[in-house]
């Protein structure tokens, strides 16, 4: 670790507010394409533990659904500091790994779901109309944890992460590319949601 590095971690362990417990990634399919991009993905794992998360959610979005079942390879064979749980389109299982891996599941198609399901279940009689509220949403969803910090790396947009969970998060974006992304920019965007005062809409 660089002096630089150095005090990016002590001005981390010494600020009044606490780190983020959960951190989301939002990576592309050609992120993943770029050399050494796994081997970055391990290191940001680490880090994330290691700096106070409890639980780290990243969310590969991805254009050719054809490429999913190698991702999912793939990213099933990260060496992670902790567990971890990959999801697919299609996939329904909860996700409840302390590392969850979202690969082109898309926050649309998540949200989709979960309102099929409540239409089915009012349709059921099982749930009325007037009774439904977001937390029988938040039953249905396979990343129901909504994310305290969320970084996206290379551009500012989402790419269909997390719609409904991320709408209260704090959003870091920055333009370093993935394949650059270092210990000195993590702790940064670490730094940069403890240094805000969070709302959660008001």
């Amino acid at each position: 670790m660089g002096i630089y590095d150095r005090y990016l971690a002590l001005r981390h362990r010494l600020h009044d507010e606490g780190p983020p417990e959960h951190v989301a990634l939002v990576i592309t399919e050609r992120d993943l394409l770029e050399q050494g991009a796994y081997g970055t993905l391990e290191d940001v794992l680490g880090w994330a533990f290691e700096y106070g998360a409890e639980r780290v959610t990243v969310s590969v979005s991805v254009l050719d659904e054809a490429v999913v079942d190698t991702l999912a390879r793939e990213l099933a064979g990260v060496e992670a500091p902790r567990r971890v749980a990959v999801r697919t389109p299609g996939d329904t299982e909860r996700a409840d790994a302390p590392v969850r891996v979202n690969i082109g599941l898309g926050g649309k198609r998540e949200f989709a779901a979960a309102v099929r399901e409540i239409a089915e279940a009012v349709e059921a009689g099982e749930l009325t109309p007037a009774d439904v509220d977001g937390t029988d949403i938040e039953e249905r969803l396979v990343f129901p944890e909504e994310p305290d910090l969320v970084v996206k790396t290379g551009a500012e947009r989402l790419s269909d992460f997390l719609i409904w969970q991320s709408v209260y998060s704090e959003l870091y974006f920055t333009d370093v590319n993935w394949r650059d992304f270092r210990l000195r920019d993590y702790l940064r965007a670490v730094l940069d949601y403890q240094n805000r005062q969070r709302r959660f809409g008001r």
